[in-house]
């Protein structure tokens, strides 16, 4: 598989295999307690984006399409017709979806799309006449940052710390500021959208709008949280990353959830179905 995946849990004799992409900034690492607790049934492949940890010093990626085109020439081609599910987290959602475009133009559609934090695709990323992120000075980007909550703020004023850090972050988010939507046939896997209910970056439109992306099964749910939610609901991500599995759904479609809210997670905190309007920024 090349530089392009890890493998944390091995699981060859997995009936499905998910195929993970981090946020910007992100490396494989942080899908390493996904992947514990999806592996047995399914083979967690994670993608790790050029320019961090053990390809520190390899040129960053550009674009959306050139980092779907390396990940599927690095991806072995399935065992029997084992389905392939993906999943991102905000610009990992983007990339998530550019691959299932080029999957099910190459005839090897997905068996379904999970993303979360992150607006749909069709929407403009950022507000119109913003300076870009990619763009900002090294105190704008942090600032950023510290407003996403996703980096410990200690870190964030590390000398040590930032010199490998903002880099990445800088250049992935040129990604997501280089982004252009192309239209293309609808999907034809299911699409399942996640969002914290205070991310400041996805309102209940914005993460709705992915619908108009599939023509089969979609799914909104509103999570309590920021743009990191996902954090505290691993346990609801993964049983919903199961309930996709051929094997759970014998003769019946992938995945064929309503397209009501779900409203509720594991741990029964109330979740926010109230859209937010305002303009505000994608996530990290």
């Amino acid at each position: 598989m090349g530089d392009w995946i890890r493998r944390f849990h091995p699981a060859p004799n997995a009936g499905s295999r998910l195929l993970c992409f981090p946020h910007a900034g992100g490396s494989a690492s942080v899908y390493h307690a996904l992947s514990a607790a999806v592996a047995g049934n399914i083979e967690p492949l994670i993608v790790q984006y050029p320019g961090r940890q053990e390809r520190l010093g390899e040129p960053f990626a550009e674009r959306a399409e050139e980092v779907a085109a390396a990940v599927l020439a690095a991806l072995p081609a399935p065992v029997d017709g084992t389905p392939t599910i993906l999943f991102g987290h905000s610009m990992g959602a983007l990339l998530a979806f550019e691959t299932a475009r080029r999957l099910a133009a190459e005839g090897r559609a997905p068996a379904a799309l999970f993303v979360s934090g992150r607006r749909g695709p069709s929407l403009p990323q950022w507000p119109v006449r913003r300076k870009p992120v990619s763009e900002m000075s090294d105190a704008e980007l942090i600032e950023k940052i510290k407003q996403l909550s996703g980096t410990a703020g200690e870190l964030l004023s590390s000398p040590d710390f930032l010199p490998l850090f903002l880099p990445p972050v800088r250049a992935d988010y040129r990604i997501v500021d280089n982004y252009v939507y192309r239209s293309a046939p609808r999907l034809d896997c299911p699409v399942t959208v996640l969002a914290g209910d205070k991310d400041p970056g996805v309102t209940v439109e914005g993460g709705r709008a992915w619908e108009s992306e599939t023509r089969a099964a979609f799914s909104f749910h509103l999570l309590a949280g920021g743009h990191f939610f996902l954090d505290d609901h691993l346990p609801y991500l993964a049983d919903l990353i199961a309930s996709v599995l051929p094997e759970r759904n014998a003769g019946q479609r992938a995945c064929s959830t309503s397209r009501s809210d779900r409203a509720d997670s594991r741990k029964g905190s109330t979740r926010s179905t109230t859209a937010r309007t305002a303009a505000t920024d994608g996530g990290v």
